[in-house]
C-alpha cells in the first residue's frame, strides 16, 4: 500500500494511505426481482409485464448507443403514444392500467430511470447521459398541469412522478454526476456533490432498490477517494512551497513548484486552520482523537446511566467558552440530559441507553427533524463558538459514539434540504460548516493515519 508523507507547517506531519483500485463493481445480468411490497402479487402476469420492461430497459442500454437509448425511453414513456415498440408497448400499457395511481407508479418508473443510470455511471463516456435524461424527462411533461386524470395517462403519471421526492433525488444525483465547477451565484443545491456523506440521505430513500444503492455506495466511495488525493496533494504543495520559502530558495524554472489547487471552498488560510483544528490540540493538550478515546475509557466504568449523562454533559461543555457556559444554551444542554430516560438512571449504561443519548444530543445540537427543521440552537453555537469548535463539538460526540455518525450526517443532509435552493452567498455560514466537516470527516473515518503526528508541535 503507498504511503504519502505530507507536512503542513515546519513541523506538522501526517499520513494518509491508500488503497489500490478495487476490481470493476459488480453489475447484474438480469434485474433483479421488484419489492413485492409494490406490486400486486396475486397476479403473476402483472408481476411479468413489469419484469419485461425493466429486462427490455436493462438490454437496450447494454446493447446500443445512449442517444439511441433516450429516444427510446422517449418513445415509451413520454410521448403519449405508449410508443411503437411492439410487445413492449402492450406490456407498458398493462403495467400503467395496474400502475395508475402516483404512489405506484413513482416507484416502477424511478426503477426504470435507475437501470439506465447504474449502467451508464460505471463508465465515465456514458455518465453524461445521466442528466440528459433526468432533462428529458422533466422537459417532456413541463407543460402538463400536475394532479390531473391518472387513469391510463402515462404522460399525467411522469408529470406526478417529477413533483416526487424521487426525482428530486434523482437530480441530486444528475448534479453529483456532472460535478459543473459552481459559480459564485450557484445554489447550494448544486454542492451537493462536495459531500459525499450526504449521499446516503440526499441521493436515497426507503424505497430505493438494492442496485440504486449499490450505484450510490460506489459513488460516494470514489468522491470520499478524490477529495482525500486531492487534500493530500494540496497540503504537499503548500508543504513544498513552506519550506523552499524558509530556505529562501530561488529555484530554476525546470523545478518550479506545480500548484495545486485547494479542493475545498475554504481560503487557503481557513483550510490551514481547520486541519490544524481537528488533528492538534484543543483542550488540556488533547486532540478530539485522545479525548474522545479517553472519555470512552472512562465511561466503560461507569456504575449508573445518571452518572454518565452527568460526565457527558461535562464532556460536552469542555469545548464551550466560559462565557457561554453561564447562558441559557446551558441550562438547555442540562435539562436535555435530566430528562433523557431518568426511569433508567439507576441502571448501568449500556450501548443502546448512550447510542438514544447521543442521539437525542445531536437533534438537540444541529436540527431535530425534516418535519420541524429549527435549528436556532446550531446557529447560536456557530455564531458564538465559530464553525470549527461547532463542528469539534459534534466530532466529540461521534469519535465517542461512532454507531451515530450515520445520525449526524442525517442531520446535516436535513440541513441541506432546507437550505438547497437558496443562493450560496445567502448561507455562507452553511457553506463553511459543510466544507469543515468534510475535512473533519476525512481526517478521522477516512484513510488518514495520524500514528506519526507529533501534537506537541503543532502551535504555530
Amino acid at each position: 500500500m503507498p504511503r504519502v508523507s505530507l507536512t503542513l507547517s515546519y513541523d506538522f506531519v501526517f499520513i494518509i494511505s491508500f488503497p489500490y483500485p478495487q476490481s470493476a463493481p459488480f453489475l447484474p445480468r438480469r434485474v433483479a426481482t421488484v419489492n413485492h411490497n409494490h406490486l400486486h402479487t396475486n397476479d403473476s402476469d402483472k408481476m411479468n409485464d413489469e419484469q419485461a420492461i425493466y429486462d427490455y430497459l436493462l438490454n437496450l442500454v447494454q446493447s446500443v448507443e445512449g442517444d439511441q437509448v433516450l429516444e427510446a425511453v422517449g418513445g415509451l414513456f413520454l410521448s403519449g403514444q405508449g410508443g411503437s415498440q411492439g410487445q413492449i408497448s402492450t406490456h407498458l400499457e398493462k403495467v400503467i392500467r395496474v400502475k395508475n395511481n402516483t404512489e405506484d407508479f413513482n416507484y416502477f418508473f424511478n426503477r426504470c430511470c435507475y437501470i439506465l443510470i447504474n449502467y451508464w455511471q460505471l463508465s465515465p463516456p456514458t455518465q453524461r447521459f445521466i442528466p440528459q435524461l433526468v432533462n428529458m424527462v422533466e422537459k417532456a411533461v413541463a407543460n402538463i398541469s400536475p394532479g390531473g386524470n391518472t387513469k391510463g395517462n402515462i404522460r399525467q403519471l411522469v408529470k406526478n412522478f417529477t413533483l416526487s421526492e424521487q426525482f428530486v433525488r434523482l437530480k441530486r444525483l444528475a448534479t453529483v454526476v456532472t460535478a459543473k465547477f459552481e459559480t459564485k451565484s450557484s445554489s447550494v443545491g448544486t454542492l451537493i456533490h462536495r459531500y459525499p456523506y450526504l449521499y446516503d440521505y440526499c441521493l436515497m430513500g426507503d424505497d430505493s432498490s438494492r442496485e440504486h444503492r449499490q450505484t450510490i455506495h460506489r459513488i460516494k466511495a470514489q468522491n470520499e477517494r478524490k477529495f482525500e488525493i486531492n487534500l493530500s496533494q494540496y497540503v504537499t504543495y503548500r508543504v513544498r512551497m513552506a519550506r523552499t520559502n524558509k530556505a529562501g530558495l530561488i529555484l530554476p524554472d525546470k523545478e518550479l513548484i506545480k500548484p495545486v489547487k485547494n479542493p475545498t471552498l475554504l481560503s487557503d488560510q481557513d483550510l490551514n486552520s481547520s486541519l490544524k483544528h481537528f488533528v492538534g490540540a484543543v483542550e488540556n493538550g488533547q486532540s478530539y482523537q485522545s479525548l474522545s478515546k479517553s472519555f470512552r475509557n472512562h465511561v466503560a466504568y461507569t456504575q449508573s446511566f445518571g452518572t454518565f449523562k452527568d460526565e457527558l454533559y461535562e464532556y460536552i461543555r469542555g469545548s464551550l467558552q466560559d462565557k457561554y457556559k453561564q447562558g441559557s444554551f446551558d441550562k438547555k444542554l442540562f435539562d436535555l440530559f435530566q430528562n433523557a430516560y431518568p426511569e433508567c438512571n439507576q441502571q448501568k449504561p449500556t450501548e443502546f441507553l448512550m447510542m438514544r443519548t447521543s442521539s437525542q444530543l445531536l437533534n438537540f445540537l444541529v436540527v431535530e427533524g425534516s418535519k420541524n427543521p429549527d435549528h436556532y440552537v446550531f446557529i447560536d453555537l456557530i455564531s458564538n463558538i465559530g464553525v470549527k469548535k461547532t463542528i469539534g463539538v459534534l466530532l466529540k460526540i461521534v469519535l465517542f459514539c461512532s454507531k451515530v455518525k450515520p445520525y449526524l450526517e442525517k442531520r446535516f443532509s436535513i440541513l441541506f434540504n432546507h437550505y438547497e435552493s437558496m443562493a450560496r452567498e445567502g448561507v455562507p455560514w452553511l457553506v463553511k460548516t459543510l466544507e469543515n466537516m468534510q475535512v473533519a470527516f476525512s481526517i478521522h473515518f477516512g484513510r488518514v493515519d495520524l500514528s506519526s503526528l507529533n501534537r506537541s508541535n503543532l502551535s504555530t
